[in-house]
């Protein structure tokens, strides 16, 4: 009578519903764990924020989706390879110092240029992951990151060779190049190719602020079409890890937007801010650190203002330039620049705005030159250039 007792209360369905629904629930919470679980490994996998494990607002998700990356394998270079490439690392292969480190030319065996970035740091997974994220941002004007390197307590970075070097270089750096690569246009390509550089960062998911944009990382081909170098490489180094010599970091620093300099907050205005000091050194032909006297703190809207006021804003614009520019191109050129460099963030446009403004000055520059004819006084300067409207 037991043994029928018990058959007969745990056939009840009462009795069944109590004894399965536990395990269907404990089932339950499994496949959501797991779920979620790889929902968030795959979030991270492929659309990873740019600085890992990072806070920082600049690398969020934007409100309009952006264009998605998909990781691939960044090429892990041997380096013996490496040190084949560049003969041992001798210092005729050396063309640089950077914020990462020593920046080599190297030949691989396939008979492909490099440029090889090398430091000495401890090997981290946190490395590979952020070269596989940048070496996957494929752009016409940025230069590709190909592989690394990570051997013998060094971190080294391979990427594309751009032969003709950095803008500031030809701007005034003692670069060789003919005059006609200086002309107003082809400066205003150059910008162009750079904004749209910027704006292509700008527009991933997650972005990417470049956060140490310069005209020394603004390197052109042999076809002089711009290219953005060093892409997130403040990524690579600690929040306040700096190289070079003191006059450098200095030179650097008058890139960097005010609230970066006292708070270090990184954004895509920051970068608009940084792009209007490769602007006004691109129209001057002269450092920034020159042209301002060496003053961190100044307005440079204002400044730029009290020359137009006075009638000498040719003082500013390089004399090289000569007449190959119009009026009306140059005035419009300034009137983004002074937008860019605005102490206020909110008030700067985005890079995908001054690729359209830029575009839409190119072109009509390039308009008007061609109907004017090369050499055609088109321009006055000095008192009747850009008299400030109000």
């Amino acid at each position: 009578m037991k043994f029928a007792s018990s058959i007969h209360s745990s056939s009840n369905p009462a009795s069944m519903c109590q004894y399965i629904y536990p395990k269907r629930a404990v089932a339950l919470v499994v496949i959501v764990v797991v779920i979620l679980w790889f929902c968030i490994f795959h979030k991270r996998s492929i659309s990873r924020t740019s600085e890992t494990g990072s806070s920082d607002p600049s690398v969020q998700v934007g409100k309009t989706a952006g264009v998605e990356l998909t990781l691939r394998d960044a090429r892990h270079f041997q380096i013996e390879e490496l040190s084949s490439a560049t003969k041992g690392f001798s210092g005729k292969s050396l063309i640089g110092q950077g914020k990462f480190g020593e920046v080599y030319k190297g030949l691989l065996h396939d008979g492909m240029l490099v440029a090889i970035k090398r430091r000495s740091a401890v090997p981290s997974q946190e490395f590979i992951d952020e070269v596989r994220y940048l070496s996957s941002i494929q752009h016409r004007n940025i230069v590709t990151l190909l592989g690394y390197c990570q051997e013998n307590d060094q971190q080294i970075l391979v990427s594309e060779y751009i032969p003709n070097g950095s803008v500031s270089i030809h701007l005034y750096g003692g670069g060789h190049v003919t005059q006609e690569k200086l002309e107003f246009k082809h400066r205003l390509s150059i910008a162009l190719g750079a904004a749209k550089g910027l704006a292509h960062l700008h527009s991933l998911s997650p972005r990417l602020i470049h956060k140490d944009f310069k005209t020394a990382n603004v390197l052109v081909d042999e076809n002089f079409i711009a290219k953005v170098a060093d892409a997130g490489l403040r990524n690579f180094l600690g929040r306040f890890e700096v190289a070079g010599p003191s006059s450098q970091v200095a030179a650097d620093e008058i890139f960097l937007a005010p609230e970066v300099r006292e708070f270090r907050r990184f954004s895509e205005k920051s970068d608009a801010y940084s792009f209007g000091i490769f602007l006004l050194e691109l129209v001057s032909g002269r450092e920034a650190m020159d042209l301002l006297s060496s003053d961190l703190n100044v307005n440079i809207v204002e400044w730029v203002e009290n020359y137009q006021d006075s009638g000498n804003i040719s003082a500013i614009i390089d004399q090289r330039l000569g007449n190959s520019f119009t009026t009306e191109g140059m005035e419009e050129f300034m009137q983004l620049t002074i937008r860019c460099v605005d102490p206020s963030s909110e008030r700067r446009p985005t890079m995908s705005y001054v690729v359209m403004e830029l575009d839409r000055i190119l072109e009509k520059e390039m308009n008007l030159t061609t109907i004017m004819g090369e050499g055609t006084p088109v321009v006055t300067l000095g008192s009747q250039l850009f008299r400030a409207t109000k």
